[in-house]
């Protein structure tokens, strides 16, 4: 091989290395700071109802982190899906939600994982109408307006609602509106039913004119899911067990303190004590890993789902289930 050659070669060499070392370099500078060093703050994305809002507005989670060196930033969103697309995202770390907002983000490759579950949790929602509609029972809403938030909880109840009265979801109206639109539009007739979960269902229930036309309960298993980033609980397995433990033990006070919990929340929200009670006598706040029963009923709803196609693949829920071994 000729001088010429050899050099021509070990500079190419040179850059090959060069390339390498300055895409790595770069690599390094963008990978989030968890994958190095343990973080000082967990940041977690809450709505206003459930143990994770309690646990909040307690002090108790943040309490028992701080005894492990942990801060907490809260960030709050109205529902589930917009919740888990930050999740997903990497913008907060760990959230809540129902049952259907993580079949879509699964479904939609969302980085996230499921940490633990608050079972059966799903008393409190409902389809609602008012006293004025022509609607006496489930088969009654062919044809009419049902408002729902897309990809929530209140999508799953609303399609299981109208299998259990033989209809399908094409013999609706979707109106798909966020909470707080979902209350408005009832409240003017724009729409002729509405599905809903605590405390907008206490809230809606307690106005004149408004009937439930049919429970959550007896219809479908609402449960409820705390999830996390899949590359923080990766990195970070014991601060994702030190929040679930905190929000376990919110959850044990809760289960005996009702009326503390009504206290609680009824001022954090500014709903009245008495249409507050009514969303706490009706949640079960007890917190467990996910368990096979469980994520077998999320995989009917995802495959549900899939037979409507409102997700555009089938999805595997157990792929996306993290261990959890509680402490005690």
């Amino acid at each position: 091989m000729t001088n010429f050659k050899l050099s021509s070669l070990l500079l190419s060499r040179r850059k090959v290395l060069a390339t390498v070392l300055a895409a790595s370099a770069s690599a390094v500078a963008l990978a989030p700071p968890s994958l190095f060093a343990a973080p000082t703050e967990v940041r977690i994305g809450y709505q206003k109802n459930g143990v994770l809002y309690l646990a909040k507005e307690t002090g108790q989670l943040e309490a028992a982190l701080k005894a492990k060196g942990l801060s907490v930033k809260w960030v709050e969103f109205s529902f589930g899906p917009p919740l888990l697309e930050a999740l997903g995202a990497g913008s907060i770390d760990y959230g809540t939600t129902g049952d259907s907002p993580p079949i879509f983000a699964q479904a939609a490759g969302s980085n996230l994982v499921y940490v633990a579950a608050q079972e059966a949790a799903g008393a409190g929602a409902a389809l609602l109408i008012k006293d004025t509609a022509s609607i006496a029972s489930l088969a009654d809403l062919k044809g009419k307006k049902v408002g729902f938030a897309k990809a929530s909880s209140a999508h799953n109840l609303t399609i299981a609602a109208l299998e259990k009265a033989g209809l399908t979801y094409k013999d609706i109206e979707p109106v798909y509106l966020a909470p707080a639109d979902g209350a408005a539009a009832f409240a003017k007739g724009a729409i002729d039913a509405w599905t809903i979960w605590d405390p907008f269902f206490a809230v809606a229930e307690a106005q004149p004119g408004t009937k439930v036309l049919a429970p959550a309960k007896g219809i479908v298993t609402q449960n409820s899911f705390f999830l996390a980033n899949a590359d923080f609980a990766k990195a970070n397995p014991e601060i994702v067990s030190a929040v679930n433990e905190g929000i376990a033990a919110t959850a044990r006070w809760a289960e005996t303190h009702r009326k503390d919990v009504t206290d609680v929340l009824s001022k954090a929200t500014g709903i009245a004590p008495d249409i507050q009670q009514k969303a706490v006598d009706r949640t079960e706040f007890v917190i467990h890993p996910l368990r096979d029963p469980v994520i077998a009923e999320q995989q009917r709803i995802a495959d549900r789902f899939l037979s409507l196609g409102l997700i555009p693949k089938q999805i595997n829920v157990k792929d996306i289930v993290w261990t959890w071994k509680p402490a005690s």
